[in-house]
């Protein structure tokens, strides 16, 4: 039970090393004329962006400062406001790349449509744009804007590209953290709302960390417990209530994560990942027939009792089995970075080590327990339900 706890442990504090990795925000960002202070900072919920600024209510402007990372070295960077909706059309922007010649470059860009724009006047008046290109690809755009009608509450955008033509940025990724950078923001308070994303932590993150804990480690745990602990009679019934406890508990977390992937969908409507999508409708469906099979199960000595055993093994190791699947290509979609995929594999390769020693180990009691039983005890055993025969164990105290 200790190594259990152990990784679990292990893997509570990974997975929340992962939020804590996101980009933090400062009022203190390095500009080319040295450093520039602010009075507020935001970290934004998606993209991995920052936004500073200090508010002047006298004039109503605004000095900005945000800073971001391109999808790729050649790509570029946003902010800006739009006056209307917090959505992409009709922003307000400014957008910083690095030039084909090696210069820093900033200008407005006024988006009318979903068309790659062409710099262009805006109807926010803007003033001391600069932008500072860091040695680790980070882009920071610095600007003072005059506030429409001095709104202090705005629509603001941001997003970020992998491409520029000439000074045209080419069309951005549609993913779901590309779908989700638009929100209303107090610049008085600081406080966000509206847009497609939960203000704090982001909701894509909070569903792979669900499902990695519910689906991806949970689960698994209970499988093993149930599998090896129930070969010692001594820990009699305890393996099954932690059994019981790790299983309701993953499917609780599993259902939470299932449902908070239905927002993103709903969030981020045209952008479907199909194989991720029907993997988890999988699992919730055969998550929810495993709970009521519970509700079904036979007595020990039943005659469907052996039909129930199968049904709730391979019901059981496909759930386990389609969660790591899937937990995989959540990685592959939400991109949080290497070092968590291999901190996942790391449990995961932990479990399995610990799985196939337990699996050795029950074997060797199985063998043992057999060369001090007589064939016809053992027969016995498997007929009629008595004995302490391997296969008795694993039927007859089956949950």
């Amino acid at each position: 039970m200790g190594a259990y706890s152990a990784l679990l442990g292990f893997a509570l504090v990974v997975i929340l090393a992962w939020q804590a990795s996101a980009q933090t925000c400062s009022t203190s960002l390095q500009s080319t004329s040295g450093t520039k202070t602010f009075t507020s900072c935001n970290n934004l919920p998606s993209l991995s962006a920052t936004l500073a600024w200090t508010y002047f209510p006298a004039n109503g402007s605004i000095v900005i400062g945000f800073r971001a990372t391109p999808a790729a070295s050649a790509g570029w960077v946003a902010w800006g406001i739009n006056p209307t909706a917090a959505q992409m059309v009709g922003t307000q922007a400014l957008i910083a790349f690095k030039h084909s010649n090696g210069s820093a470059i900033v200008d407005t860009y006024n988006l009318k449509d979903t068309n790659p724009p062409q710099p262009s006047s805006i109807s926010i008046t803007v003033s001391d744009k600069s932008v500072i290109i860091e040695s680790s690809g980070h882009i920071t755009i610095f600007a003072t804007l005059t506030l429409p009608s001095n709104k202090t509450a705005i629509n603001h955008v941001w997003q970020v590209g992998s491409a520029v033509s000439g000074l045209v940025p080419q069309i951005h990724a549609i993913n779901t953290a590309n779908l989700a950078s638009a929100k209303t923001i107090d610049l008085k308070t600081g406080a966000s709302s509206g847009g497609a994303v939960v203000s704090g932590k982001t909701l894509k993150d909070r569903h792979g960390i669900i499902n990695v804990v519910g689906w991806g480690i949970l689960m698994p745990i209970g499988a093993m417990l149930a599998r090896y602990l129930r070969m010692f009679e001594s820990a009699d019934p305890a393996w099954f209530y932690l059994h019981a406890f790790c299983q309701s508990a993953g499917y609780i977390l599993g259902v939470s994560g299932w449902a908070t992937g239905l927002k993103l969908g709903s969030d981020s409507a045209g952008i479907v990942y199909h194989s991720h999508r029907n993997i988890g409708i999988t699992l919730f469906c055969f998550g929810t027939l495993q709970i009521f099979a519970l509700l079904l199960r036979p007595k020990k000595d039943h005659k469907f009792r052996k039909f129930w055993n199968v049904y709730h093994y391979a019901i059981g190791y496909s759930v386990i089995i389609l969660s790591i699947i899937n937990i995989f290509k959540g990685f592959d979609i939400l991109k949080p970075g290497d070092k968590w995929k291999h901190a996942y594999i790391a449990v995961i390769a932990s479990l399995g080590g610990i799985a196939l020693v337990l699996e050795v180990a029950t074997w060797i009691i199985f063998f043992q327990r057999r060369s001090k039983t007589s064939p016809r005890a053992v027969n016995n055993g498997y007929g009629n339900g008595g004995g302490h025969g391997f296969k008795q164990s694993h039927e007859d105290n089956s949950v």
